[in-house]
């Protein structure tokens, strides 16, 4: 247990984070939600091995019956991805998954707040939430946005997630302060494509650059986080007019059944995932395999940066 609210940080991941050596948190809804049986499995516990392997410490993330927990055991790994009766909480829910004693994959919101909790500096997800279309009316915007405006971890992505306004996103995070800097591109990624079409103002070519932003912000004690935005593989893309003509054929169907709010995402993802025939989750995974790689490796540069100082 952690300060008031009952956090529990496994040994591993509390003396890690005391000897300065890299971490990287990684979320569960990728286990919990966004990913079928037995894949979801397969997919969590390679991301951490992977992380292993390159000396890293894998900090998986999640409530386990009611404990928001850093750090989960591979048990407790296995006992989420094989449950149907838990919930998907972002940063609002932690309070009532904790007293109600559920089970709940985190969301980058929740995870982020947890990780920062623990002292973890680096957090590796897939795609972020953002502004969705029609949101001038609807105020339909993720609770990322605001969560991580006021929490100071870096958060490796493949920018926001397909089916969001990114343009009205990005325009979100210049206005919260949030700096969001390209992994070798400028061009913002759009997570199952290389290129969004939006450009950003910013790159860095290497880990190390990246580290010495994160350091910068630190330096200026900014509470807002450091989005890095990795874009995926080109060759491993959906290609972009495939799915373009998929998105508006969503939209359609969406439109025609009359789903909206929070009901619309899951409905678009899905769809997408069965129109691709499976395709969309290939490019799911090879995006976050390249995100964890990257964290770290942004991880192990901000271990030696603080080496160094």
């Amino acid at each position: 247990m952690t300060g008031r609210l009952p956090i529990r940080i496994s040994d591993e991941v509390t003396q890690a984070v005391a000897d300065g050596r890299p971490v990287v948190a990684l979320e569960s809804t990728i286990f919990t939600h966004g990913l079928p049986r037995p894949r979801n499995l397969t997919v969590a516990l390679e991301a951490e091995e992977r992380l292993r392997t390159a000396g890293v410490v894998p900090a998986t993330v999640g409530v386990y019956a009611g404990v928001p927990t850093v750090g989960l055991a591979t048990e407790q790994i296995k006992e989420l991805s094989e449950s149907d009766d838990l919930d998907k909480a972002s940063l609002r829910d932690l309070p009532v998954v904790a007293a109600l004693g559920r089970h709940g994959g985190t969301t980058v919101a929740a995870t982020a707040f947890l990780a920062h909790r623990a002292g973890i500096r680096v957090f590796s997800t897939g795609g972020l939430g953002g502004v969705h279309f029609g949101a001038s009316e609807t105020f339909d915007e993720s609770a990322d946005l605001t969560t991580l405006a006021a929490t100071p971890v870096t958060v490796v992505s493949a920018g926001v997630k397909s089916i969001l306004d990114i343009g009205a996103t990005l325009e979100r995070f210049e206005t919260l302060n949030i700096p969001v800097v390209g992994y070798r591109t400028r061009k913002y990624p759009g997570f199952y494509i290389t290129d969004s079409g939006h450009e950003i103002n910013f790159k860095v070519d290497t880990p190390e650059e990246a580290a010495r932003v994160i350091a910068a912000r630190d330096g200026l004690e900014l509470p807002q986080a450091v989005l890095v935005a990795n874009p995926v593989d080109p060759a491993k893309q959906l290609p972009p007019e495939e799915l373009d003509e998929l998105l508006g054929r969503a939209w359609a169907e969406a439109e025609r059944r009359g789903i909206t709010g929070n009901a619309s995402t899951p409905f678009l993802l899905d769809f997408i995932q069965r129109d691709t025939q499976g395709r969309s989750l290939d490019v799911n995974v090879e995006v976050y395999r390249g995100n964890v790689r990257l964290g770290g490796e942004i991880a192990t540069a901000l271990a030696a940066l603080r080496d160094e100082a």
